[in-house]
């Protein structure tokens, strides 16, 4: 939701993740499965665009409009109106709009799962790296060609998701910068 707050649009967050391999985008995702999953149901409770979406019944594609606006054979396109409400809560907020890359959206997306995939490691959630792998190949659908996002932490290089990281300010595992300080993947 930053992402769109400071001038990506959903359809180029859903680009990025379905060139990268995933098979869909996170907003094309939440229009499948539903906008409306957990939202608190009162339309005159309106803190966040996913609340806007869904007190105007934008609750994905069973309504034919979510993220996106959706014909009847359930063909995306993007929608002029989730645009202007993705302005109105940049405006009320005071954020400028910017470009935004496809790299920073790999690096404000994906990065942070190898960070939270160091956070599970180093509290023995997880015994080894290729097992968080085998949850997001599996489980999430992460292409299997990049080996799941501790191994691709490796050949992405862990210092450099680092640096991303810490430009973003996120706050980095200290497992992974161990990793990073060693030149090392998992």
């Amino acid at each position: 939701m930053k992402l769109l707050m400071e001038g990506a649009t959903p359809a180029q967050v859903d680009k990025v993740h379905v060139e990268f391999g995933m098979p869909m985008g996170p907003f094309q995702m939440s229009d499948l499965a539903g906008v409306d999953i957990g939202w608190h149901r009162d339309p005159n409770r309106i803190e966040s665009i996913r609340d806007a979406l869904c007190a105007e019944g934008r609750w994905g594609q069973k309504k034919q409009a979510g993220f996106y606006d959706y014909d009847e054979k359930r063909n995306p396109s993007e929608s002029p109106r989730v645009a202007e409400i993705i302005e109105q809560f940049r405006q009320k907020a005071g954020v400028e709009k910017r470009e935004i890359t496809d790299q920073e959206i790999i690096e404000r997306t994906l990065y942070p799962m190898v960070n939270e995939g160091a956070l599970i490691l180093a509290e023995g959630k997880a015994q080894r790296a290729s097992d968080i792998d085998v949850v997001w190949i599996y489980g999430y659908g992460w292409p299997v060609y990049r080996g799941g996002p501790m191994f691709w932490a490796g050949l992405e290089g862990t210092d450099k998701i680092v640096a991303a990281l810490e430009k973003h300010g996120f706050d980095v595992a200290p497992l992974l910068k161990e990793k990073a300080e060693a030149k090392s993947g998992f």
